[in-house]
């Protein structure tokens, strides 16, 4: 194990923990240049499309130094403060991490906090300064932002350039001398931590683990301590990137595991799995695990895909488990599923994954977040589905949660920043000045944070700022339920959360905008936004009206009449027992409205 290195790459989004992989992995010939291509990690579209890292990969590399072969096992994690989860569970498999610092942004939120997320794991750190082949870039400069912000020394910083290959080689013998080998012991009972997984249409579950301690053998019986389920090893490997069976994999070493499992929900993440023969009497530690921030309702569009819908959401919820969901039924929309995500853009790529993946056209709900609700009994309930909450008259308080939001900019948009968490009904707790930087301390309604918030901070910034934010408590808030009805029905899926002072703003906004979008009818259609029993707003759709006076030519006035008469009771009838149509695109305004 001594020749063995096992370290995560670590940035704020969009610093280069891609291409910088890319480098490693031309470096050390894990593919060959015909095989070679831009972010070779990145295996989905919708992460080439974006230019975002979704999902960690794991790489086996071999590099020699000094005639010693090493053995070079890393992880490329994802960015964005939305799968801030798949980067702590990257790090459970490693003894050290690349802090990778763009040397055109600097430091940002994201990259403190994966900072301080892999020092409270136990994990060596080495800071890298990429991109440094870029014209106008200050090295000094962030050297010292480094050592003022982060505090390590700026003698300790590596420089490179991943696009052009700038220093890599000169990184991975620094990791060889300063990343610790793996503890374990291979003689001791085999126990290995599972730490990923994903479903395959033709091996069934693939597993992702790191070995801890012992051996696992192709062909050999192993147990998973947390089910007591026992399977056979049907094959082992590690992926170099390319997918390479082996024998076994020995303590220290980081691979996928196939044991024939059909079953998705048989695997679970942080699990233990040890031998058969001789099994290991202790689990591991695993991860604690992620509490969605969003909740949003997501329906089939076609009712006949509810079953095939069902079957997507638990395989995606495999390879994500950040991804929670339960069954909703809802009276317009049918039955589909409430489910809960890290935020917004981590609903959004489950949503596209969903289409892509598995063809499944959806319709998703405003997104909303958890609230404690306090009743007249003094009963608590924690409610994230507007929809269900208590009737208003036996609401005593209701709670929001608050998130204490970290946002690092330079000096000269603390004005504008200041002035758009207040227009966020944000509270100040704390300002931190470095040199060139300010660090400021919000604490703001979650909702408010989750919608818009990021983009209009980077607009007023001009992008240079950044965001990391996380749950602090539940706050008493002044809000209540809108609940919009079309013809008397009340629509749950539209029902929306509003503070008092905006309910009728809001309401006035969401009924001219669902009245603009709804198709006429033969027959009226009222829509309307009520608080409890009482309306505040209302509109309504006129109807198609055909002309059944047309063939009259002429004749007395009163057949005309009693043609019209009859085609108002026609309507009148059709109104009371006429479906009303609601394109997926009214749903869409609520989010709109919001933002």
């Amino acid at each position: 194990m001594k020749n063995i290195r096992n370290f995560s790459i670590i940035a704020h989004i969009d610093h280069g923990k891609s291409t910088f992989s890319d480098r490693l992995i031309e470096l050390c010939g894990g593919l060959t240049q015909r095989e070679m291509k831009e972010q070779v990690l990145d295996t989905m579209d919708l992460e080439k499309e974006k230019g975002i890292t979704i999902k960690a990969q794991s790489v086996t590399l071999n590099y020699k130094f000094n005639d010693i072969i090493y053995t070079i096992n890393f992880i490329d994690t994802p960015g964005h403060v939305d799968f801030s989860y798949e980067v702590s569970r990257s790090l459970a498999a490693c003894e050290g991490a690349l802090l990778l610092i763009d040397a055109s942004q600097g430091i940002e939120a994201q990259t403190l906090s994966n900072y301080n997320t892999a020092i409270s794991m136990g994990l060596t750190v080495l800071p890298v300064i990429n991109k440094i082949d870029l014209l106008m870039t200050n090295i000094e400069k962030i050297k010292l932002d480094i050592k003022e912000i982060i505090g390590i020394n700026k003698y300790h910083c590596l420089q490179c350039s991943a696009k052009t290959g700038i220093g890599i080689k000169e990184i991975i013998e620094e990791i060889i001398y300063k990343i610790p080998a793996p503890q374990g012991n291979i003689t001791l009972p085999t126990q290995a931590l599972i730490i990923d997984s994903w479903f395959d249409n033709y091996l069934g579950v693939v597993a992702f683990i790191r070995v801890k301690n012992g051996i696992i053998y192709q062909g050999h019986k192993v147990i998973i301590m947390n089910n007591n389920k026992i399977y056979t090893v049907e094959k082992i490997g590690i992926f170099t990137p390319k997918k390479i069976a082996l024998k076994y994999l020995k303590c220290g070493n980081v691979g996928w595991i196939i044991l024939g499992i059909k079953n998705i929900t048989d695997v679970p993440i942080g699990g233990t799995i040890t031998s058969f023969i001789n099994p290991s009497k202790n689990i591991l530690s695993g991860f604690q695990k992620s509490t969605p921030k969003v909740y949003a309702g997501i329906f089939p569009v076609n009712t006949n895909d509810y079953k095939g819908f069902s079957t997507a959401l638990k395989k995606l919820s495999l390879n994500d488990s950040a991804l929670t969901f339960e069954t909703e039924n809802s009276g317009i929309l049918g039955f589909g599923f409430r489910c809960g995500f890290l935020g917004l853009l981590h609903m959004e790529i489950i949503q596209q994954r969903l289409l892509r993946e598995y063809n499944i056209d959806i319709i998703a709900t405003t997104p909303t977040v958890k609230y404690e609700i306090e009743t007249i009994n003094n009963k608590i309930i924690y409610e994230d589905n507007p929809a269900k909450f208590p009737l208003i008259n036996i609401i005593k308080v209701i709670k929001e949660p608050i998130v204490q939001c970290k946002i690092l900019s330079p000096i000269i948009y603390v004005g504008k920043i200041i002035k758009l968490c207040s227009d966020k009904n944000g509270i100040q707790t704390d300002m931190i000045y470095y040199k060139n930087h300010v660090m400021l301390v919000y604490e703001i309604p979650m909702l408010e944070v989750i919608i818009n918030f990021f983009d209009q901070l980077k607009s007023i910034t001009k992008g240079y700022a950044s965001l990391d934010y996380s749950f602090v408590k539940f706050k008493k808030a002044d809000i209540v339920c809108i609940n919009i009805l079309i013809n008397q029905k009340c629509v749950d899926a539209l029902t929306i959360i509003a503070y008092k002072k905006q309910i009728y703003y809001s309401s006035r906004i969401l009924v001219n905008k669902i009245t603009s979008l709804i198709p006429r009818q033969q027959f009226d259609i009222t829509i309307q936004a009520a608080v409890g029993n009482k309306i505040i707003a209302s509109a309504r759709i006129k109807p198609l009206r055909k002309n059944v006076i047309a063939k009259c030519y002429g004749g007395d006035i009163s057949r005309k009449k009693k043609l019209i008469q009859k085609q108002k009771l026609g309507k009148k009838r059709m109104k009371n027992i006429g479906n009303v149509l609601l394109p997926s695109s009214v749903f869409l305004t609520v989010l709109n409205i919001k933002k």
